[in-house]
């Protein structure tokens, strides 16, 4: 008895019903593959982007809730805030070079965006930026109605040297354009601190800080001096980076249950249609048996279908999954809703250990949505099955 041969002739036999099976299969591992592989992603390039932010502390409000401190990280604005004496008490301490920033929200050329207010040369040391086009702020002006744009922002709004922005009923000149960062500075748009705070009504005010400090070894002495300079929250880069990857891991285990329901329906097609196969196909058993066949060889046969079907939908799913998130990815960053990554775009990540694993879940499930109906096929005796009607 050739098994592979009966296997595939009974799988083809009925065409549609072949194929409906194995889109439900495909469509939830292409769903739950395409969120792993955009989660994955996603991960990475939180990571790239708090890196980039360069600081060893963050010094926010103290009561700083969690998602506005995956605000920081990401480069939104933030509703607490502090007052701008808290820097200059935090400044006098030997041995850490801290810097101010007030991020808003406003509306340039039509687009949602993040208005940040900065010293223009501390922040520029700090951050270590280089000017692709124009020149950086005046270091002998603290107001100049001027501003300077991130790469992204410049492009997303088709903005050049010399041109005259609007913000809140006041124009700004932009004098230069940032170099890529790779980081959420290229969406962000910046002027000197006196400026924002007075465009925003927020005199005296800012959002969080920068830090960074001479003496690694001496963490814990240095976060014990500035809680105790100022009544702040103090996170080391590592301890907020924990926490954001926290929150998205959270979301993405939500959309992996989503998915995961779309896998446990597969599963249950899976089995009607072998249970279909097994009540039209009793007089063949009854055959198979009375000719010799084991019931071992009948289990074998139906339990072979259903890890076909399985592996089957695991390509197809592996493969319409990946392509999806990166369309998915491209389609996130020209809308600008990827509040998350800033209008980072999160690529697909092509993880051969993902598309393994899903291949061999895919399987898995196939398998075990097999073996009842498997063992009800090879449960029928000669007798009954031949004499079905």
């Amino acid at each position: 008895m050739n098994i592979l041969k009966l296997v595939s002739k009974n799988l083809f036999r009925r065409k549609g019903r072949f194929i409906f099976t194995l889109l439900g299969i495909s469509i939830g591992m292409a769903s739950f593959v395409a969120l792993m592989s955009l989660g994955g992603s996603m991960r990475g390039e939180v990571t790239k982007q708090a890196q980039a932010m360069g600081a060893n502390f963050m010094i926010m409000p103290e009561d700083i809730c969690i998602f506005n401190q995956v605000a920081i990280v990401t480069g939104d604005t933030i509703s607490e805030s502090m007052q701008y004496e808290v820097f200059e008490k935090i400044a006098q301490i030997e041995g850490v070079t801290t810097i101010p920033h007030l991020t808003q929200k406003a509306s340039v050329k039509e687009l949602p965006s993040v208005i940040v207010g900065i010293l223009p040369q501390e922040t520029l040391t700090f951050r270590g930026w280089e000017m692709a086009q124009g020149e950086y702020f005046d270091p002998n002006s603290t107001s100049t109605n001027a501003a300077v744009l991130g790469a992204d922002f410049a492009k997303r709004r088709e903005l050049s040297i010399g041109d005259s922005v609007e913000v809140r009923a006041e124009q700004f000149t932009i004098i230069g354009i940032l170099a890529d960062t790779q980081s959420n500075d290229d969406m962000s748009m910046f002027l000197p601190l006196t400026d924002s705070q007075r465009v925003f009504n927020k005199e005296g005010i800012i959002s969080y800080m920068s830090a960074t400090v001479d003496d690694l070894s001496k963490m814990d002495s240095y976060e014990a001096e500035i809680v105790g300079a100022a009544n702040v929250q103090v996170s080391t880069d590592e301890q907020l980076l924990g926490q954001v990857l926290t929150v998205l891991g959270s979301v993405n285990v939500t959309l992996q249950l989503v998915a995961g329901v779309a896998l446990i329906a597969a599963a249950f097609g899976i089995i009607n249609t072998m249970m279909t196969a097994v009540y039209e196909r009793r007089r063949e058993i009854g055959i198979m048996r009375s000719i010799g066949g084991k019931r071992s060889d009948i289990f074998k046969i139906f339990l072979a279908e259903s890890g076909l079907y399985g592996l089957l939908g695991g390509i197809s799913g592996v493969a319409i999954g990946l392509s999806v998130s990166v369309f998915a990815g491209e389609f996130i960053s020209q809308i600008g809703a990827n509040d998350l990554l800033k209008g980072a775009k999160p690529e697909a990540s092509f993880d051969i250990v993902l598309i393994l694993t899903a291949i061999a879940f895919s399987l898995v499930i196939s398998i075990i949505s097999g073996i009842y109906p498997a063992w009800k096929a090879a449960k029928l005796t000669p007798v009954e099955a031949i004499s079905y009607e």
